[in-house]
């Protein structure tokens, strides 16, 4: 068996997590590889049993699973890394508690013989892909998102106006500081914040989330995942921003932007112990009396 491990920023505080995970699966016998710039950063002697990889190039279809090591930013990163290869991953979690790195640290055992005996199941998570015209180069290999597509004004205060459209039929023009296209996944990030509903994962839909729209009728809006997305961005300034989870590229007025599901998925692994629902119970604190 071959497990890939991805992580970004290798602190004194993780290091027992990753010495526990070298241990644990280098005494499984476990062929690992991890990837190049964090192999690097780890002092541990062990990893010098492993071997490594650089780009999404180098991860094949015989690898088991993918751990990441750090938050939800770390998998968000992941993700371009695995692409549409289908390798679960599994985040294990070294900060605060996460949506998608559920595994806490006293777990980390536990749940990794759970992966070595397939004792998991797999939560399928739809993306988004965004392609503009004209053509701009930053927008191109990695096109695609597992949280959220948004855009933003850039170096002004002003507001920007942002004509949306929906497989082809006008739907408002937003003005406001941005406009969020969340997937399911993404419903409990950036969109959140700014008002949007929680999706659960298994949901077939989309949420449009206006950030503090200056039309105050402008509310978060719910569509099918099926839906051709159109938007062309104005204010006054020649540029906006583009992100797509946490990359960000400028984008020049009237570029019209299409953003629709990608073709294929993200499997991520869960664990009866560590599901959506519990994880969101934890972090919204649902289900507590907080009068007292």
């Amino acid at each position: 068996m071959k497990i890939a491990i991805f992580g970004q920023h290798y602190q004194s505080s993780t290091e027992e997590i990753i010495e526990k995970v070298l241990e644990v699966l280098l005494h499984k016998n476990i062929t690992l590889i991890i990837e190049e710039s964090y192999f690097n950063s780890i002092s541990s002697p062990l990893k010098n049993k492993c071997n490594t990889y650089s780009n999404h190039e180098e991860l094949n279809n015989d690898i088991e699973a993918l751990i990441s090591i750090g938050g939800d930013g770390t998998i968000l990163r992941a993700v371009t890394y695995v692409r549409d290869k289908k390798i679960p991953i599994i985040g294990i979690n070294t900060g605060r508690l996460g949506f998608l790195a559920t595994v806490q640290v006293q777990n980390i055992e536990v749940m990794l013989l759970k992966i070595l005996s397939r004792d998991y199941t797999i939560s399928k998570r739809s993306l988004l892909s965004l392609t503009c015209s004209p053509r701009n180069p930053d927008l191109v290999d990695l096109n695609f998102a597992l949280n959220e597509v948004t855009v933003s004004r850039k170096d002004t205060t002003s507001m920007i106006t942002i004509d949306t459209y929906l497989n082809g039929e006008y739907l408002t023009s937003y003005w406001a500081d941005g406009l969020i296209i969340s997937t399911p996944t993404g419903s409990t990030g950036y969109s959140l914040s700014c008002g949007g509903p929680v999706l659960i994962p298994e949901v077939k839909s989309l949420a449009i989330t206006p950030i503090a729209p200056h039309n105050l009728n402008a509310r978060p809006l719910v569509i099918p995942d099926d839906t051709e997305i159109e938007l062309k961005v104005s204010g006054r300034e020649e540029q906006y921003l583009v992100s797509l989870d946490s990359r960000i590229t400028s984008v020049t007025n009237d570029t019209l932007l299409r953003i629709k599901k990608t073709s294929f998925q993200i499997n991520m692994i869960e664990f009866k112990e560590e599901g959506f629902l519990k994880t969101i119970r934890k972090k919204l604190l649902w289900g507590e009396d907080r009068r007292n």
